[in-house]
């Protein structure tokens, strides 16, 4: 089976990319994020042509998650359990589903935007929120993963320049004793390797030719249970799938996917 999860940056305006890419990798079940779409107007016509069911969650603002799957996708929970509210809202940032016997989560961990920013007290009660769902979900005997835009580099070497994060979001110790308190629930962290690089980095910004710079950062996690993880025989960065085109042809998302081969 190969899973993999993907920030598409807006998956109408970048449906003929998504098309294009699952034709060319035949991934079995995928993990989309930032939608930017009310649910309805997923393209639904055109990725259900080659062989896919779809579950998505979005309400067209600047996030939205799905779960596209062509080995079945039932018992689809849209939000996390006692997931916290922003402005009064449950913003739609997380959907769970089966997939031939392997339990699937996509994410989008808010950003958090400042340090002081009520945004990231925001984002902390969203990841321990996280953080109760795997434990009862980790209580199953089916294998689960939560794949996702988690918006956190784990590590200082996850930045390509960790002094140009000084007192910013993605690295500070609160936001990576978080993915502590996943991994204690019993999660594993499945590592990719890069594709001609060293570093994996799956987001680079738009600005400051920072993907030919490759100045980016690993922010696009895969955190699985034991049995998951004890199943993976491959996991890389695709960074092709974040190059340019021909011109005129639909620009890429600042983000890349990234893959997960499993013996399952």
């Amino acid at each position: 089976m190969r899973i993999a999860t993907w920030n598409i940056n807006s998956v109408t305006t970048r449906t003929d990319r998504l098309v294009a890419w699952l034709e060319s990798t035949q991934t079995d079940v995928l993990c989309l994020q930032e939608l930017k779409v009310p649910a309805d107007q997923f393209p639904y016509a055109q990725v259900e042509a080659l062989g896919y069911e779809v579950a998505a969650l979005g309400d067209g603002r600047w996030n939205g998650v799905a779960i596209v799957s062509r080995v079945g996708l039932t018992d689809v929970e849209k939000n996390l359990p006692n997931q916290p509210t922003w402005d009064d809202v449950v913003e739609p940032r997380a959907i769970g589903a089966t997939c031939a016997g392997l339990r699937v989560w996509s994410l989008y961990v808010p950003n958090g935007r400042g340090i002081d920013d009520p945004h990231y007290a925001y984002k902390l009660r969203w990841l321990a929120a996280l953080r109760d769902t795997a434990t009862a979900e980790l209580k199953a005997s089916t294998p689960v993963a939560f794949l996702g835009d988690y918006n956190i580099a784990p590590t200082d070497a996850d930045v390509w320049d960790i002094a140009k994060f000084t007192d910013s979001t993605h690295v500070t110790a609160d936001e990576r004793s978080c993915l502590t308190a996943l991994e204690a629930t019993g999660l594993v962290e499945v590592m990719p390797r890069a594709l001609k690089y060293d570093l994996p980095y799956t987001f680079w910004d738009y600005r400051q030719l920072a993907f030919p710079k490759n100045n980016g950062m690993r922010i696009d996690l895969v955190y699985g249970s034991s049995t998951f993880a004890a199943a993976v025989t491959d996991a890389y960065v695709d960074r092709d799938a974040r190059k340019a085109g021909k011109a005129g042809t639909t620009p890429p998302s600042d983000h890349a996917p990234v893959v997960v081969d499993l013996a399952l």
